[in-house]
């Protein structure tokens, strides 16, 4: 089908990326050379700005109700209880950041998630299928399939390889993935129960001569799991028993047994970004574009906004409007640099054992991420995320602008407008109490969205469909 678009990868990015262009009814396969669904907890932390990007493609309920928020940390130092921390402190809600806070749940359900939403369009990702070799023209790209053991060629307009650091896409197109591993340190990961242990707090531990080199257990939603962080020596091999030697020497405790090791795996420091993210009708997302260290909680969600950012332009393409396709890289890449710089900068912090090392701060919430010229610092321009508001519908009941922008369209608010409205069905009049408007209008009864948007009578506004501000005047 030649208005199809192939998602080599089906992990958050490639799961995002369908969801995006199924709800703009553009047909769409995912396939993945797994034969089984991921089942670790690996990128646990969501980001306030992936949390509104979840509210719009309708799975923020489903998110919020099996995640938690992020735990209180308690520190035992030689075996000895020191206090009680947080990577960061909560803050409530606000008109313009309805999701100010990261929230915690295991990768492996955040995808459940999103193939249960991406299912209700009809889509399911093709498991145990291998994305082998591909070539493109000036119309399309014919790809061969395998699976089970049987090729099967199909033709696409668009591939998209969201197919992880050791990306087949990536490799075939010969893309430069420029950067560094670092071989001399590694860590281990993975899900395991502890149940001497409170499941409602974190928990570090590390001796006391060295308060920074100690293991880090994190619990996980929905059970009695933990993720366990630890660094590894030697040529020690990832396994439970290595795990519970782990916790007895570090803990200085014999009460806390592990089982049920469910995932695991050794992480060494890898810190990539692919010399460009578009190739003809081939694009790069997720890991396929840039690898991060796990400090921060970026990778993942720099993903998500990858597919997120994206989806929206290769169906327009896929309509016959090809002109936005450039702006993917421009925008996606800019942004993966800037969030690999502030990953690896908690790194180095952690390898030098820097006291503010476990500490987290907005420039990890990736809602300040923007794609305007930065050197223009008025507070709020064109390619800047658009804020949220509290509003009332013109029957009087309560609504917000995320409501408006939710759906694959774009939105256009008229602040203050009382004259007739274009015929588009996604234009807004936003007015105050007691003013009038014909067509469809918004009340701003508290001022909020008047706020937000630095807006007078007469200011003109269109929020792209990915929730960025496309135009003001």
């Amino acid at each position: 089908m030649q208005d199809q678009v192939l998602i080599a990868g089906a992990g958050p990015t490639g799961l995002t990326l369908a969801l995006e262009l199924a709800r703009r009814n553009v047909p769409v396969r995912v396939v993945d050379k797994a034969t089984e669904f991921f089942a670790g907890s690996r990128g646990d932390g969501i980001q306030p700005r992936t949390l509104e990007v979840f509210d719009d493609l309708g799975v923020i309920d489903a998110v919020l109700a099996a995640g938690i928020p992020a735990p209180i940390t308690r520190a035992y130092l030689g075996g000895e209880f020191v206090g009680e921390r947080r990577i960061w402190e909560p803050i409530d809600p606000t008109p313009a950041l309805p999701y100010p806070n990261p929230w915690m749940l295991g990768q492996s359900r955040t995808e459940a998630i999103l193939r249960d939403r991406l299912a209700e369009f009809g889509v399911q990702v093709e498991l145990g299928t291998a994305l082998t070799t591909f070539t493109q023209d000036a119309t399309g790209v014919t790809a061969t399939l395998t699976h089970d053991d049987i090729e099967e060629t199909v033709r696409a307009a668009y591939l998209v390889g969201a197919d992880g650091g050791r990306s087949t896409v990536r490799k075939a197109l010969g893309i430069a993935f420029e950067g560094s591993t670092d071989e001399s340190l590694r860590m281990l990961l993975g899900d395991v129960r502890a149940d001497a242990l409170d499941h409602e707090f974190g928990y570090w531990f590390a001796g006391a001569d060295r308060p920074m080199e100690g293991i880090a257990m994190s619990p996980l939603p929905g059970g009695r799991q933990f993720q366990f962080a630890a660094p590894l020596t030697g040529d020690a091999e990832p396994t439970l028993e290595v795990l519970q030697e782990y916790v007895d020497r570090y803990s200085g405790r014999t009460d806390i047994t592990l089982t049920d090791l469910t995932w695991v795996t050794v992480w060494r420091p890898n810190v990539r970004l692919a010399e460009r993210f578009r190739d003809g009708r081939v694009f790069l997302a997720g890991d396929a574009a840039h690898v991060h260290p796990p400090t921060g909680g970026q990778g993942m969600n720099t993903g998500i906004q990858d597919g997120y950012n994206l989806g929206w332009k290769l169906a327009a393409a896929v309509g016959g409007d090809e002109s936005l396709l450039d702006s993917y890289e421009s925008e996606r890449r800019t942004v993966a640099a800037r969030v690999l710089g502030v990953s690896s900068a908690l790194l180095d912090k952690l390898v030098d054992g820097a006291e503010d090392a476990m500490e987290r701060g907005p420039e990890t919430q990736q809602l300040d991420i923007s794609y305007r010229d930065l050197a223009d610092r008025r507070p709020l321009v064109v390619g800047d995320r658009a804020p949220d508001a509290p509003l009332k519908d013109m029957a009087g009941t309560a609504i917000r602008l995320f409501d408006l922008f939710r759906g694959p369209h774009a939105t256009h608010l008229y602040f203050g407008e009382t004259g007739e409205l274009p015929a588009d069905p996604e234009a807004y009049a936003v007015i105050r109490p007691g003013a009038t408007a014909i067509g469809r209008h918004v009340i701003d009864v508290e001022g909020h969205a008047f706020a937000a948007y630095h807006a007078v009578d007469g200011t003109r506004v269109t929020v792209r469909p990915d929730g960025y501000l496309g135009a003001i005047s």
